[in-house]
């Protein structure tokens, strides 16, 4: 069809959904929040196994019941606890790193220790603020720490996608739109082919002065239409409209699914390693006949939290999320069909992109 759009199923679903929670059925949601926030969502999904890493992300990560609680004593105990952790297997860690990350890692993992130290010090001072901002950077610094467990990229693409760009690894993108600038990261640990494919068009200028076709409120907002009676990426050797397959990466899988959803695979309750969880999530739109022909238009999700509980994500496992809008993320209740994508210019991680096999 001429418009690359989500299939109206899923809106009617999300409605059909949303009315049901006024019913006594609420009772049956699942348990639990789900994560929503971007950066521990692209922290979980880096491809490396290191349980002492993991442990201290989500030690850190899980202060936040006693953050809004006001618990300063469990707070100073939790970073107490966490310097312990951290200074009891370092060793350990650094021993998982490929010894030419060795040294890099050593560095970030004294400033790893010495966030920990300012966290415990802003809970005695019960400085909600400093804490908050002190806690981000750390577990930045944890993230970082994390990527350099990677060498490799972690597993081999389908030969028959060889002349499809794709991206090995991460990159950062800065999106200048008319209401403001967002900067989003683009993963192709877990989506090569469809980051490979936006961030080959960004290098290209293919976004620049395109509108937002599409804007619905609570659900997606969507752009990449080109001009003209084109609807895709038209490749100008073949002159042939570029395909990208549906690229979905399940926890447990050390491979994408290609072309096959959820249902498909008969994993309903299954939860994709890059999850529609979070306001901004990236989304490749293709057509409600098919599944490999997305080219060129995706979506930010509008994710909101009361029309997206835990475990009931209508989009998950029907479309690819390739990244995730980390800031200026307010942006997105503003942006409508009367705006525009100014550029989008990739600032870090184009030297990751790889034109073909």
């Amino acid at each position: 069809m001429a418009d690359r759009r989500l299939s109206i199923t899923l809106i009617s679903l999300l409605l059909a959904l949303g009315l049901a929670w006024n019913q006594p059925v609420l009772a049956s949601l699942p348990n639990g929040n789900a994560v929503t926030d971007p950066a521990s969502i692209l922290r979980d999904a880096l491809p490396v196994d290191q349980p002492d890493l993991e442990q201290l992300q989500h030690r850190i990560e899980g202060t936040s019941t006693d953050l809004r609680a006001n618990r300063w004593s469990a707070l100073s105990k939790t970073m107490s606890s966490s310097q312990f952790l951290l200074s009891s297997r370092k060793d350990r860690i650094l021993n998982a790193i490929p010894e030419s990350n060795r040294s890099e890692a050593d560095g970030l993992l004294n400033s790893v220790k010495e966030g920990l130290e300012a966290l415990q010090e802003k809970a005695g001072e019960k400085n909600k603020n400093d804490f908050l901002v002190l806690r981000q950077e750390t577990l930045n610094q944890v993230g970082n720490v994390q990527a350099l467990l990677l060498t490799d990229f972690p597993f081999e693409i389908p030969s028959e996608y060889n002349d499809l760009p794709r991206l090995l690894g991460r990159a950062t993108v800065l999106i200048k739109t008319t209401q403001g600038n967002m900067t989003a990261i683009i993963d192709g640990f877990n989506a090569p082919l469809t980051s490979g494919a936006f961030v080959d068009l960004a290098l290209k200028g293919f976004y620049n002065g395109l509108p937002f076709t599409r804007a619905e409120d609570f659900f997606v907002l969507q752009s990449g239409d080109p001009k003209g009676p084109e609807v895709g990426y038209i490749d100008r050797k073949s002159g042939q409209e570029r395909h990208v397959p549906l690229e979905i990466r399940v926890p447990g899988e050390t491979v994408p699914f290609y072309n096959e959803t959820f249902e498909d695979l008969g994993i309903y309750k299954a939860t994709p390693v890059l999850p529609f969880a979070t306001l901004g999530t990236l989304g490749w739109a293709h057509s409600d006949q098919a599944l490999d022909d997305g080219s060129s238009q995706f979506f930010m999700f509008l994710y909101d939290a009361e029309l997206t509980p835990a475990g009931l994500n209508l989009v998950d496992g029907r479309n690819a999320a390739f990244g995730y809008v980390v800031e200026g993320n307010e942006l997105l209740e503003k942006l409508g069909v009367e705006d525009r994508i100014e550029t989008i210019k990739v600032i870090d991680g184009a030297d990751r992109l790889q034109a073909h096999a």
